[in-house]
């Protein structure tokens, strides 16, 4: 069995204010190939994605925005 490494990524987000935008994000984010966990930090403007090796920050972003919300940065 191979053990896979993963890597803990946290980004700043704005446009979040409730659980709706909590599901929104973490559905989206988690469609992505390679993302194991999406946590959302509603009150400190927080996403931390978990993925497979490098995660795709542009396709992180975009499935960000796509959900209505802006990647600002990582954390």
């Amino acid at each position: 069995m191979s053990v896979t490494e993963s890597t803990l990524t946290t980004y700043r987000v704005s446009g979040m204010s409730c659980g709706h935008c909590r599901t929104a994000i973490t559905s989206a984010v988690t469609a992505l190939d390679d993302v194991l966990a999406v946590e959302v930090d509603i009150a400190g403007g927080l996403v931390t994605v978990t993925t497979t090796g490098e995660p795709d920050e542009a396709g992180i972003a975009a499935a960000i925005d796509d959900a209505g919300y802006e990647l600002t940065g990582r954390a």
